[in-house]
């Protein structure tokens, strides 16, 4: 079957050769075997939320949506099919009593997209959405099943874990999950300044939070989540909001229905992760050249969040405390120029990018921001031989030309 691809945000299309949607893992291994044979790459594709290129192929375009659902729990480990979208994932954990750690902003998503590009959420404590991962199953680029967790090939686990797709074709998860709770979410608008001076105390005194900087406005919205059973003292809590100037939100639910947010507005996004070290010094020059060059073309906001650091050999938080700054534009706006811009900025701090946005850098410049890139590239060549999984797109990205 043939038929062209468009992401959500329609920055991206392009036709493949073919479009497959395997129904079972006989089917993916069969596909990859007949790409192998005829010398052509397969690109596994999730809900395409992605904004970059990373599912761009002229080859096969393998969509997982059909291997789809919570396949099975034990009250501490969940595994799911790859294709499961967050929102499907949440709602089939829910009802065996059981949830995910954390979650990102987005719920659209598949499980193995998701992971695969680092996706996150927020908090001092958390791990990216891939730290959860304890196990993947996944096809090679030689067509063979491969089973790698803690007690099966445990050397693969940090490449495994967030592998771009370059790896093989994700057709099952295991998370490490826990007994299903609810979250209060709070949010209120506040001038930044006063967010900015408040930050650490509300980073560190909240299991959740992050805020919305509006350039126009110079005003914030900031948003803190907390499990029901340990919402800090509430005399203590109008404390921390005496700075709201504007709309105070509350909700109460799982996690799965409290922290992603619906939006109909489609966005381009670039999204850095920086020392958390550097991020003061960092969001002051984003600041000065938004307000100073950008406020005109800068449609809509500047999303703060924060990551704990992992030993993940591509995550963007790997062996550092990390602080996220992300531009989002609307996609009916221009954001080349303020997006490049922006990168700049964040290059000069030691920020990463994200690996599922809008960035421009190559494996030249990608690989000093790894301590582990060799180790991931010795297991790229050893799962995938032939390069089944390396389109150009890709290789742009792995291989230093």
């Amino acid at each position: 079957m043939t038929r062209s691809f468009v992401n959500w945000s329609g920055s991206l299309s392009f036709t493949p050769a073919e479009y497959a949607e395997p129904a079972d893992e006989d089917a993916v291994r069969a596909l990859v075997r007949r790409a192998r044979d005829a010398g052509t790459t397969v690109r596994p594709v999730g809900s395409g939320h992605s904004s970059s290129p990373l599912v761009r192929t002229d080859g096969i375009l393998v969509s997982l949506d059909r291997l789809a659902g919570v396949i099975a729990d034990d009250g501490n480990l969940a595994t799911a099919w790859a294709g499961t979208r967050l929102r499907a994932l949440g709602e089939g954990l829910y009802a065996a009593g059981l949830a995910m750690d954390n979650l990102g902003d987005v719920d659209y998503q598949s499980i193995a997209g998701a992971t695969a590009t680092g996706t996150h959420g927020t908090g001092l404590g958390f791990g990216n959405l891939s730290t959860q991962l304890v196990g993947v199953r996944l096809v090679t680029g030689t067509g063979e099943t491969l089973d790698i967790a803690v007690d099966r090939n445990p050397d693969l686990l940090p490449a495994a874990r967030l592998s771009l797709g370059a790896l093989g074709v994700v057709t099952r998860v295991t998370l490490d999950v826990q007994p299903r709770y609810d979250l209060h979410r709070r949010s209120w608008c506040a001038h930044l300044d006063w967010t900015l001076e408040h930050l650490a105390e509300l980073q560190h005194t909240n299991r959740n939070m992050d805020f919305y900087w509006y350039p126009r406005s110079d005003l914030t919205q900031v948003r803190v989540l907390n499990r029901v059973d340990e919402t800090p003292d509430e005399r203590a809590w109008a404390g921390r909001r005496a700075g709201a100037v504007g709309t105070r939100e509350s909700q109460v639910g799982p996690t799965h229905r409290t922290i992603p947010r619906h939006r109909e507005l489609r966005f381009e996004e670039i999204e850095y992760m920086l020392p958390s070290e550097a991020f003061p010094a960092c969001f002051a020059e984003v600041r000065r050249r938004i307000r100073e060059r950008h406020r005109r073309v800068a449609g809509w906001r500047v999303l703060v969040r924060s990551i704990a650091p992992d030993d993940i050999w591509l995550s963007n938080a790997y062996g550092r405390p990390t602080t996220t700054i992300a531009c989002l534009q609307n996609t009916s706006l221009p954001y080349e120029e303020y997006f490049r811009d922006m990168e700049a900025v964040f290059r000069q701090y030691g920020g990463r990018p994200h690996w599922g946005k809008k960035h421009w850098l190559t494996a030249r410049e990608l690989r000093p921001l790894y301590p582990r890139w060799d180790d991931f590239q010795a297991v790229r060549r050893r799962l995938d031989p032939d390069g089944v999984f390396l389109t150009p797109d890709l290789a742009r990205l792995l291989e230093e030309g």
